[in-house]
């Protein structure tokens, strides 16, 4: 059995049961044995299945709200918004597949003027999704409620310090569309996500470490497995010297400390330019120490990440950083209360790695290009924040990572349209948005001849006709007309 204890008291929530090996395999037959029903329904029977499970989620809505507080630590402000998200988004995607999943016609262009061109696309099949812990919720349903929208079944890991919520969601699926099996729970952990990959999964969506992603990368290339890797971030906010301080402040606070600091696309570096550096620094600090760990966010879910933390908080010191507000002390397990630091060099840990705790590291700059690429030097690009009126849109295009906000911290979240994902070491592939939903399906190109021209270059026994048509075309490419 596989225990779930609150972190903040670490009192048992509840258990579940382990899956091994043969049990992850047992549940992945299961669901491709139901796929092929689920997938020959239309677009709006799904629709209409998937929004039936959104209605009894928020008619049950108490519950995972308690599980997310129970289990993850959450502060109740944080659990509400987190579930409101995901009904938002599982909203969207059932609405939106069919635009996906509608034959799609292509122009053939000059050389093939007697065809009909054609893509479409076709879902996976079974689809694996590996969930982190610090949004049991809305992370992995922005996968779970893409790929079944768009026709897939799948099987999903949650976290081992979240098992209750992730078997809350496939629990509440059963009850909403109880003639389709094809969203089930395995829970365990490492050893059962190894499981998972080696169970035949056509696609596996991955959120959780970069270390662990490789692996789980490693894994999947023995079966040639497509992967989708949500690998977390190193994330900044650029505060430019038009910028609305008050507000920019308001908007840094909380984009680094909401949900105990454990958000990969919030902020962990801010670079103000050097003009507003001082007084911006103090509105941070100002409003990062009225904040308690307990009261406005809650704990960290996963205990070794107290460690990580403190070392971050450790190294920008001896690296020559400042603690402005709180520091050392502010490590008080199961909580971190709110730490800003400045002038921490670039090369110290608490700046290069992902700390994921409440902790905001707040360095100037002398102007915006600098801050652009400090933010770009880092090895991962998730999200980004840029405060500014004359040039924050231009700065926002000149960041390398997946999502930026203007005059604001993770709106792009809350945006079911715009697509969600990273570059470089915060990984591949994207969530939410069309591509989200095209991320979870297969394409096919089809030709159809529709009638048969005088020429004919693309055969065998081709005259002279047919090379001298070749020839015209290219006379028109050298042209630059194609």
């Amino acid at each position: 059995m596989l225990l779930s204890c609150n972190p903040r008291t670490d009192e048992p929530v509840g258990e579940v049961a382990a899956a091994d090996s043969a049990a992850v395999a047992t549940a992945v037959r299961g669901v491709r044995a139901a796929a092929p029903a689920w997938a020959a329904l239309d677009t709006a029977a799904r629709r209409r299945n998937l929004d039936r499970w959104r209605r009894i989620m928020a008619r049950r809505s108490g519950e995972l709200r308690r599980l997310l507080a129970e289990e993850a630590g959450k502060a109740p402000a944080d659990a509400l918004l987190e579930f409101d998200l995901v009904l938002h988004h599982l909203q969207w995607a059932a609405a939106n597949a069919r635009r996906v999943l509608a034959p799609r016609r292509v122009g053939s262009g000059s050389m093939m003027l007697g065809h009909r061109s054609t893509l479409i696309r076709r879902p996976y099949g079974v689809v694996g999704v590996i969930g982190p812990w610090n949004y049991p919720v809305y992370t992995p349903m922005g996968s779970i409620a893409y790929a079944l929208a768009t026709g897939n079944a799948v099987v999903f890991k949650p976290s081992e310090y979240t098992p209750l919520t992730g078997a809350w969601l496939a629990e509440t699926f059963a009850e909403a569309v109880p003639d389709h099996p094809v969203l089930v729970c395995v829970h365990g952990g490492g050893e059962t996500g190894a499981a998972l990959v080696a169970a035949g999964v056509d696609k596996l969506a991955f959120t959780g470490s970069a270390g662990t992603g490789r692996k789980v990368m490693a894994a999947c290339a023995e079966s040639l497995t497509p992967v989708l890797m949500e690998l977390g971030g190193k994330d900044s906010a650029i505060v430019d010297a038009d910028a609305d301080l008050e507000a920019a402040a308001d908007a840094i606070v909380w984009g680094g400390l909401m949900n105990s600091g454990q958000t990969c696309a919030g902020v962990e570096r801010v670079y103000v330019v050097g003009d507003v550096y001082d007084r911006m620094l103090a509105l941070i600090a100002d409003r990062a120490e009225k904040l308690t760990a307990g009261v406005e966010y809650g704990a960290i879910a996963m205990p070794g990440q107290i460690d990580v933390i403190a070392r971050h908080i450790d190294a920008a010191l001896a690296d020559g950083g400042r603690a402005v507000v709180g520091g050392r002390e502010s490590v008080r397990p199961p909580f971190v209360d709110p730490v800003v630091l400045a002038d921490v060099p670039e090369t110290s840990e608490a700046v290069q790695s992902e700390t994921f705790g409440p902790v905001l590291v707040v360095n100037r700059v002398t102007d915006l290009q600098e801050a652009i690429d400090r933010t770009n030097a880092s090895r991962y690009a998730l999200g980004a924040a840029v405060f500014g009126k004359r040039r924050a849109r231009w700065a926002a295009s000149r960041l390398r990572g997946g999502m930026v906000a203007v005059n604001g911290v993770v709106d792009f979240g809350a945006v079911p349209g715009l697509p969600f994902g990273g570059n470089g070491a915060s990984g591949f592939g994207r969530i939410h948005g069309i591509p989200g939903l095209e991320e979870f399906t297969t394409c096919t190109s089809i030709t159809e001849k529709r009638f048969r021209l005088p020429i004919r270059p693309q055969r065998f026994g081709r005259n002279a006709l047919d090379l001298r048509a070749l020839e015209l075309l290219l006379m028109r490419h050298r042209r630059g007309r194609g």
